[in-house]
C-alpha cells in the first residue's frame, strides 16, 4: 500500500465536496483508418500496464479521514472494467467528439476499481477513430496523465512502477530522527521564506476581480471544443518578440477573453481575467510516476488592452516577475511541509476551504509538453492529441494547451448553462495567433 499525498487526496476532498464536478483528466487521440479489434487492443494495452501497478490498484479511505487515502491493489482486477467502445451518431465529425467528451467530464470514475479508464470511438468521419483516456486527478496531472496516454502507443517505454508507484519505502528512521533535532531551527527560517511567496497568491485568491460572467457557481453539465494552433508559428512569435511559448499562449488566451467579454456586452478591465496556471514541478527522473506534482501561479490577462504586441509584451513581464517572486517554490514548499501534518485536519480544511465561494480567480490555464514526435497505436498514425480537463470551484473554463509534434493545441472546457459560447474563445485564440504571427513576420529584423 501507497499512501497518497497531501495534494493527490486533496483532489478526492475537493470531488467530494461538491456533486455537481468530477475530477478526471483526459486526453483524446484522434487517429488515422480502422481501429484494431477487442481483443487485439486488450491483449497490448494488458501488456502496456503490466509495469504499472497503480493502474491495477484502487483507492482505499480510513474511518473518519485519520489517515491518509492508500493505494492498495485491487483483488478483483479485470481490465474489462477499463476499456469500453463506442460509436457516436452521425455525422460522427469533430463536433459530435466534442460533445463526447464533454459528456464522459461530466462522469465520475468509479472508486470501487482503480481510477482510469479508456474508451475507443470508431467510425469518425474523415477514415478515423478515437481513444480517450481518462484518469482521476487524485492519480495524475497534466503532465502524468499525457505521459500515461502516450505509453499506450506503439514503441513507447512502458511507465515503470517505481517512485510512487511501488511499495510504501522503509522509513529511515536516522533521518526523521534528524528532520526532528533541525526542525526548531529550520521551520522559522522556512516558514518566512514560504509565507513571502505565498502572499501573492493569497491577495490574488481572497481578492474580488472585477464582476464578470465569467466566475459563479457551475453546474454538473459540461461543454467542450478544441482549438488546434501551429507549434511552429508559437515558437516563430516566441523568438520574434523575445518571449517562451508560455507567454505566447497566455496572450492568445488573453485576446479570446477580451473577444468574449466584448461579446458578452461586458467592459474589459484590468483585473477582470486573473487565471489560475499551474507550473510543474517534476524532475526528470519523475517522469513515469503517477501522481501530482504542480504548483501554482496566479497572473492577471491583460484584457484591457486592446494591441496584440502590448498584451504579449505585458505578460512576458508579468510571468518574469510572478517566477521571480517564487510563488511556485513556496506553494511546493507548503505541500512539502503538509507531508508532516496529521491528515485529518488537513482533509477538514479542503472541505470547509471549498465551501467558501472564492471570487478571485475566473479560469484555470495548464500547458503541457506533450511527445515531440509524432506517435503510432497499433500502427495506425495518431493525427492530433487533445487535452481535456475538469472545471470546479466556481471556475466556469478549463483551458489544457498541449503540444504535440508541430501541434500546439487547446482544449476548452465550459460549464454548460454559463459558457454556451465556447466557439468565441476558440475562434479568439485562432485569432490571436494569426495577429501575433502577422506581426512578428512584418517586424523590420523579419523582412
Amino acid at each position: 500500500m501507497t499512501e497518497l499525498h497531501p495534494l493527490d487526496a486533496g483532489f478526492i476532498e475537493l470531488e467530494d465536496s461538491d456533486r455537481h464536478i468530477s475530477l478526471g483528466i483526459g486526453a483524446v487521440a484522434i487517429i488515422s483508418g480502422t481501429p484494431p479489434t477487442r481483443a487485439e487492443f486488450a491483449e497490448v494495452l494488458g501488456e502496456r500496464i503490466a509495469a504499472n501497478a497503480r493502474l491495477r490498484q484502487k483507492m482505499r479511505r480510513a474511518p473518519f479521514d485519520l489517515t491518509a487515502p492508500v493505494w492498495e491493489e485491487d483483488p478483483n482486477f479485470d481490465l474489462a472494467h477499463h476499456i469500453h467502445w463506442t460509436a457516436l451518431p452521425e455525422p460522427a465529425d469533430d463536433s459530435a467528439l466534442f460533445d463526447f467528451v464533454a459528456a464522459e467530464l461530466e462522469k465520475r470514475l468509479d472508486r470501487d476499481h482503480p481510477l482510469w479508464q479508456c474508451i475507443v470511438v470508431e467510425r469518425l468521419t474523415g477514415d478515423r477513430w478515437a481513444l480517450f483516456v481518462k484518469a482521476h486527478h487524485s492519480m495524475v496531472d497534466g503532465v502524468s496523465g499525457v505521459t500515461l496516454l502516450s505509453t499506450f502507443c506503439d514503441g513507447m517505454e512502458a511507465v515503470e512502477s517505481g517512485g510512487a508507484n511501488g511499495a510504501q519505502p522503509a522509513v529511515n528512521w536516522l533521518a526523521w530522527a534528524v528532520k526532528g533535532i533541525r526542525l526548531p531551527f529550520d521551520l522559522p527560517r522556512h516558514a518566512v521564506s514560504v509565507i513571502r511567496g505565498l502572499i501573492p497568491l493569497a491577495a490574488a485568491t481572497l481578492a474580488s476581480a472585477t464582476d464578470s460572467s465569467l466566475n459563479g457557481s457551475i453546474g454538473q453539465q459540461r461543454r467542450y471544443i478544441a482549438a488546434r494552433t501551429s507549434l511552429t508559428e508559437v515558437r516563430e512569435i516566441g523568438k520574434a518578440f523575445g518571449a517562451t511559448v508560455n507567454d505566447v499562449v497566455l496572450a492568445a488566451l488573453a485576446s479570446a477573453y477580451r473577444d468574449l467579454l466584448l461579446q458578452r456586452g461586458e467592459q474589459p478591465a484590468e483585473d477582470t481575467v486573473r487565471i489560475l496556471v499551474p507550473v510543474s514541478m517534476r524532475a526528470a527522473d519523475a517522469k513515469y510516476v503517477l501522481d501530482n506534482r504542480v504548483s501554482v501561479m496566479i497572473p492577471a490577462l491583460p484584457v484591457h488592452l486592446e494591441d496584440p504586441v502590448q498584451r504579449l509584451s505585458l505578460i512576458h513581464d508579468l510571468m518574469t516577475a510572478h517566477k521571480s517572486r517564487g510563488e511556485a517554490q513556496a506553494e511546493k514548499s507548503v505541500m512539502g511541509l503538509a507531508d508532516w501534518l496529521p491528515f485529518a485536519p488537513i482533509a477538514w480544511t479542503v472541505r470547509l476551504l471549498s465551501l467558501i465561494p472564492q471570487h478571485g480567480i475566473t479560469a484555470l490555464a495548464t500547458n503541457i509538453p506533450g511527445p515531440p514526435h509524432a506517435l503510432t497505436v497499433h500502427g495506425r498514425e495518431v493525427l492530433s492529441l487533445l487535452p481535456a480537463v475538469p472545471i470546479a470551484m466556481r471556475l466556469r473554463t478549463g483551458i489544457a494547451i498541449l503540444s504535440y509534434h508541430d501541434q500546439l493545441n487547446f482544449g476548452i472546457t465550459g460549464d454548460y448553462d454559463t459558457n454556451p459560447d465556447l466557439r468565441t474563445l476558440a475562434d479568439g485564440i485562432h485569432g490571436a495567433i494569426a495577429e501575433l504571427l502577422t506581426a512578428a513576420r512584418n517586424l523590420p529584423d523579419a523582412l
